[in-house]
């Protein structure tokens, strides 16, 4: 299958899982809501993250844009999500860069995964750049940092769990190979 194709059937299961299950989902951390955060889990960003090591920065962000006004339509956010998804879409080469030991291009055709490039540095590359998006999101959300408390416990709280479901979705529509490392 096309590598175009296979992104853009990615695209499309990636935001249906988003729009039409996890933003009707409201979570809390505690059962007491009393000044606690009611957020929501974001696993769209995994759009941008599993695209091919050799796509440019220029196309990195022309696509997040898309993902995140596509985001943006759906939850009525005027463009906080696209703000978000382009700021990490501009990062993630140098991220990238940074994590693995050999220059990008020396990994034709190949994305970024468990299997190129194993689980610590998998999840520490998709854990930093997904902290970095909700940081961006939220700050501008909620665009006062009077209560900076309450801004870092919504920060804290959905990033973990959009972590957790991002391994989840890795897991299960994702193959691995058994027995090698």
């Amino acid at each position: 299958m096309s590598v175009y194709l296979k992104n853009f059937f990615r695209f499309c299961f990636i935001m249906l899982i988003q729009i039409l299950i996890l933003n009707k989902i409201t979570l809390r951390w505690w059962s007491q809501p009393s000044g606690f955060p009611i957020f929501i889990p974001y696993v769209y960003p995994l759009f941008i993250l599993l695209l091919t090591f050799e796509t440019p920065v220029w196309l990195l962000i022309i696509l997040g844009f898309i993902t995140g006004i596509t985001v943006d339509t759906f939850m009525n956010t005027a463009g906080i999500h696209a703000c978000a998804t382009v700021f990490i879409a501009y990062l993630r080469t140098n991220v990238l860069n940074a994590l693995l030991p050999k220059n990008l291009s020396e990994y034709p055709n190949q994305s970024p995964s468990i299997k190129n490039m194993g689980w610590m540095p998998f999840l520490v590359y998709s854990g930093f750049l997904i902290l970095l998006h909700h940081i961006v999101f939220f700050t501008i959300e909620l665009w006062n940092i009077s209560n900076i408390g309450y801004l870092l416990l919504k920060i804290a709280a959905s990033a973990v769990t959009s972590m957790l479901f991002i391994i989840a979705y890795l897991l299960l529509f994702t193959r691995q190979s058994i027995g090698k490392s």
